[in-house]
């Protein structure tokens, strides 16, 4: 890997900005809050206005609080509205069974919210010394609360799909991108094979050659050992004796002989001959 690859775009979950994938979902959900708060003050300045125009009494505060109850309780089913989402989607289930299932969670998400808002509005009611009354202007708060909260979850789930496929999209961008495996080509008669390094077992001089022990095939390949020894530098291969390298990683074993030279197992089952003078870089 280079070193530009090293200094590049990957930073693990934190990404180039240093932001992980859940601080962004945490951002981007108090930015769909703070969206609700704009929301709600539009709805709190219609519901003045038309109680103006009605000729009723008019509140500010109360206006505020029956809007801030609502809001906070849809901040309390987006927990389950996120988990639905998360899950029912493309390509999971198709469009049309995606849209139809959420067409039937709208109801009992609008249920959750209706009864959440009315105790909300119950508790705070109840704080300032007064009593909360589930009303609505047509007479069936029920009805009225539910036809304005099916077209409030579509609006979430929408939103809800677009933060997820965002922070995934991010996290994408910001995983580490995969180590790449340091590859040797080989050129054997009329094949050219490519091998990775970390497959090969040992490399031994033959002639004009070298001899690459590769997953118990022997490849001849037209180069030096001393070439190959440095096109493989840093790869954790160790030259044990004048004609023969071994990958540290493979061998299994070390038999010291009487003279100081010595003998490594390898993974294979192979036994190599080592030389007392290369004994060192073996060694730790």
């Amino acid at each position: 890997m280079t070193d530009e690859q090293r200094s590049g775009t990957s930073g693990g979950e934190a990404g180039t900005s240093g932001l992980s994938a859940r601080a962004l979902t945490a951002l981007l959900l108090a930015a769909m809050f703070l969206f609700g708060l704009v929301r709600i003050a539009a709805n709190v300045y219609s519901y003045i206005a038309d109680r103006q125009g009605a000729g009723l009494a008019t509140s500010p505060t109360i206006a505020w609080l029956l809007e801030g109850c609502s809001l906070v309780a849809w901040a309390v089913m987006m927990i389950p509205c996120w988990f639905s989402v998360r899950h029912i989607r493309p390509p999971r289930f198709g469009l049309a069974a995606t849209a139809a299932i959420h067409a039937l969670l709208a109801i009992p998400v609008s249920l959750g919210h209706i009864a959440l808002m009315v105790a909300f509005r119950s508790a705070t009611w109840w704080a300032i010394g007064n009593t909360y009354h589930f009303t609505s202007p047509d007479g069936s708060p029920l009805h009225y609360e539910m036809r304005k909260d099916v077209s409030a979850y579509v609006e979430l789930v929408f939103i809800l799909f677009l933060v997820q496929w965002l922070v995934a999209r991010y996290a994408a961008a910001a995983a580490p991108a995969p180590p790449q495996r340091q590859m040797l080509a080989v050129g054997d008669g009329s094949v050219t094979h490519h091998l990775p390094v970390d497959e090969i077992e040992h490399v031994a001089a033959a002639g004009n050659y070298v001899e690459i022990a590769w997953k118990g095939q022997r490849l001849l390949h037209r180069a030096t050992l001393s070439a190959i020894e440095a096109e493989l530098a840093g790869a954790g291969f160790a030259r044990i004796h004048r004609s023969r390298l071994a990958r540290k990683a493979a061998i299994r074993r070390v038999v010291t002989q009487k003279s100081g030279d010595f003998d490594v197992e390898m993974d294979s089952g192979e036994t190599l001959r080592g030389s007392r003078r290369y004994r060192p870089n073996i060694e730790g």
